[in-house]
């Protein structure tokens, strides 16, 4: 593993996963909870890279001199 790698494990990972942990035995409805907010993370994860990875898209197109397709949608 990288430095990186386990900054990113030591800063995030493991405090989230004991933040779950801490929540789901908290409560009493058979960890409902925690299964919504692992819900939101893993969507707001996936709408985050999507965007992200658009953006970086159009940038490398800018970059390399071609034009950004654009679609018509008069038709």
């Amino acid at each position: 593993m990288s430095v990186p790698s386990i900054i990113f494990f030591s800063v995030f990972v493991l405090p989230l996963v004991a933040f779950l942990i801490w929540l789901m035995r908290q409560d009493k409805r058979k960890g409902i909870t925690g299964i919504i907010v692992v819900v939101v993370l893993v969507v707001a994860g996936i709408v985050y890279t999507y965007l992200t990875r658009e953006q970086a898209n159009k940038q490398k197109m800018e970059q390399s001199g071609t034009a950004v397709p654009h679609v018509d949608s008069t038709k």
